[in-house]
């Protein structure tokens, strides 16, 4: 910090810093997890009834995609003092030194704005509010209450993360039943399992920042648990469409051979004793490719079966 003429104080800024490049921007978006979404949202758009002009269809997934970018810039904004803490996120932008967090803030926030607005203009007021609740659940709800108060932050949090195909669903038809809502249960239970794998991983690191996960809260044996208990419900729930007749048999066999292995590895993670760092780590990439193949598995069947 050096003193100004006025005698204000001035921050000095890193001899590295500049005004960050469209990669670095990129990064603040999470692209991997963002992906995620816009495959999601993807799957919502083509499950729902009706149809959008092929030019409307990119419209609504880019705009989905920016709200999603837009949150996730927020979230790094508000996380840079303890990203700039841990091993998996020190090398973000703006611990880095590569954004400053204002314009991260900025960026974010304008990029939400633009997204929502813009849904609303091009496809409908539903999917507009809808991804309004999303950024804002996901920037605040999520990231600035619950993250740093409470060990269930994953678990309610991760509404955020399952409402991609409601939107999607939303921004083709004003028609709704059950199936985009049992998109949402799907997602939202599969969350907790998948990141409390990577919070075994990063145990020492979260404890060191003082955020309450599960494996810090209660221990390692506990979060196993959890787990289990969540990968069963999650078995459950990747049932349900085909229970309430909105998939067929492709999805069924798809999804019980995916099912298998999922529970294979979360009971490998709870016999696992101490050495869990193989088996958590298979159970979290597993966990994304899990996901991708349910929501892959929806489409197919429907061409397939009708």
């Amino acid at each position: 910090m050096a003193g100004a003429s006025d005698g204000k104080a001035v921050i000095a800024l890193p001899a590295y810093y500049d005004a960050g490049s469209a990669g670095d921007y990129l990064a603040l978006m999470k692209p991997r997890v963002m992906s995620l979404v816009i495959f999601t949202a993807g799957v919502g758009l083509a499950m729902a009834p009706g149809s959008l002009h092929p030019v409307l269809t990119f419209a609504a997934l880019a705009m989905i995609a920016l709200g999603a970018g837009g949150s996730a810039a927020i979230n790094m904004w508000y996380d840079a003092d303890i990203d700039s803490q841990m091993r998996r996120t020190k090398l973000r932008p703006i611990p880095a030194g590569k954004i400053s967090a204002d314009s991260a803030l900025s960026f974010g926030l304008w990029m939400s704005g633009i997204a929502i607005l813009s849904l609303a203009v091009l496809i409908d007021y539903t999917s507009a509010a809808l991804l309004a609740f999303t950024i804002f659940f996901y920037g605040v709800i999520y990231t600035i209450w619950l993250k740093r108060r409470t060990p269930q932050n994953i678990v309610i949090g991760g509404a955020a993360g399952a409402l991609p195909p409601v939107v999607g669903w939303a921004a083709v038809s004003s028609v709704w039943t059950l199936e985009p809502w049992l998109y949402f249960l799907i997602i939202f239970i599969w969350t907790p399992p998948h990141f409390w794998a990577l919070a075994l991983l990063k145990e020492q690191e979260y404890e060191a920042v003082k955020i309450p996960m599960l494996p810090n809260t209660h221990g390692v044996t506990a979060t196993k648990v959890q787990i289990m208990i969540y990968s069963l419900l999650l078995v459950g729930a990747s049932l349900l469409p085909a229970y309430f007749g909105f998939a067929g048999a492709v999805y069924l066999t798809g999804v019980a051979a995916m099912n298998i292995a999922f529970m294979g590895l979360a009971t490998w993670l709870a016999l696992s004793g101490p050495a869990i760092q193989r088996p958590a780590k298979w159970l979290f990439a597993f966990s994304i490719f899990y996901l991708f193949i349910l929501f892959a598995l929806l489409p197919l069947d429907r061409s397939v079966m009708g």
